[in-house]
């Protein structure tokens, strides 16, 4: 008797099991996330952190619509062939219910066209071309970093306050690159209409000659210098700048540098009164942010960059797009992430309806070397949904008529 009453428990069991299993199954919700890992550790490897810290909350209150969310990762090599081989992986193998992530310009792209040809929804997180959303826009991409127009545009008002005219510019030699100095120069020269551009150095990304490139700035007598690089080129030309006086009476306005990824390694060789853009985590007291920031440094005992606030800010927005939508379905997904709002450690952002660009925004102040150590100062947060920042309606409607 106690025999059968045993098999009949466990034959129950199993049944219960069977029954439960495809339940379990369906009870996730997959976000398949591409993005050049081993490229850009400075910035990824943070990054990834904030998703995490974002999954862990996520599923910590009950997931979205009852489900768990699962974060799927992939590496593209900084190759935009890669990067749609490795999508196409996640979407057909994996069975990823959305796609996320990608920083390099041209992989966005390259994961924006695929999304596009696939008709699957796409959330870039840092891809900053402005192809991503305008030009280039298609009705299965949105993005949540503020463009190079964008940012551009954050940092032209105190550029023309400068009032100098010989501008040298400098800058990776791919569509990220291309697209902040396109972007300056227009809302420069409408700014200053006297402005000159006297010297350009495009550089090959990740492989910058900072000797020759400082030289021929050097030779060109510029009274101000737009600075594009990033990461350890971004070091190598602030370190031959140094070196060779570059920067001495002369105006800087960098875009990024003021990202503690690519300040904090300066070190004592940061450099003092550059205009950039950049995250001075260690200043904002908004609840928001303070929030965030004390999660993270919970969780990872390390403070927070930029990288996290993105890559924590992106997942955060999938799960709001998701729920609003009460579906992973791509069109679904479309019409809700149009107009959606996402709380962010930035504070409230939205999903514009008319180009699917989040309006967060950035923070614009100046380098200070303090005691060894890069910082901004004399910072403000510029928020992206002030129409400053942002081409018309109908530029933007015309930049994206093939959409």
């Amino acid at each position: 008797m106690t025999m059968r009453r045993n098999l009949m428990r466990a034959t129950a069991a199993a049944a219960l099991a069977l029954t439960l299993a495809p339940v379990f199954a369906q009870g996730v919700i997959k976000i398949g996330e591409v993005n050049s890992y081993k490229a850009q550790p400075a910035f990824l490897e943070p990054y990834k952190k904030g998703m995490e810290l974002a999954v862990d909350e996520i599923n910590a209150a009950g997931g979205v619509n009852g489900k768990k969310i699962e974060l799927i990762t992939r590496d593209d090599n900084a190759n935009p062939g890669d990067a749609v081989r490795v999508a196409e992986e996640l979407v057909s193998r994996e069975k990823v219910d959305v796609l996320a992530g990608t920083f390099l310009s041209n992989t966005g792209l390259a994961v924006a066209d695929f999304a596009k040809q696939k008709k699957f929804f796409f959330l870039a997180g840092e891809p900053l071309t402005d192809k991503m959303t305008w030009q280039g826009g298609n009705q299965y991409t949105f993005r949540l970093r503020p463009g190079t127009y964008m940012q551009a545009a954050m940092l032209v008002p105190e550029a023309a306050k400068m009032k100098k005219k010989r501008w040298a510019v400098v800058y990776p030699n791919y569509e990220y690159g291309q697209s902040a100095v396109a972007a300056f120069k227009q809302l420069l020269k409408a700014a200053q209409p006297d402005v000159e551009f006297v010297a350009e150095q495009a550089t090959p990304l990740g492989r910058v000659d900072a000797g020759s490139v400082v030289q021929a700035l050097s030779d060109a007598k510029p009274d101000a210098v737009f600075n594009v690089l990033f990461g350890a080129d971004l070091s190598k030309f602030v370190r031959e700048g140094n070196t060779r006086g570059l920067f001495k009476g002369i105006e800087v306005v960098s875009v990024l540098t003021g990202e503690p990824e690519y300040m904090d390694p300066l070190k004592d060789e940061a450099p003092n009164g550059w205009l950039v853009t950049g995250y001075p985590w260690y200043g904002i007291n908004t609840p928001a942010h303070k929030a965030f920031e004390q999660a993270y440094q919970a969780k990872f005992k390390d403070y927070p960059r930029l990288g996290s606030v993105v890559g924590y800010s992106m997942i955060k927005s999938a799960a709001a797009g998701i729920a609003k939508a009460k579906s992973t379905d791509t069109d679904k997904l479309v019409v809700a992430f149009k107009g959606l709002q996402v709380d962010t450690p930035f504070g409230k952002i939205t999903y514009r309806p008319e180009d699917h660009q989040a309006t967060m925004g950035a923070f614009v102040g100046r380098t200070k070397n303090e005691g060894g150590k890069g910082v901004m100062v004399d910072y403000v947060y510029l928020d992206g949904a002030d129409a400053k920042y942002q081409p018309s309606a109908a530029d933007v409607k015309k930049s994206r008529s093939a959409d």
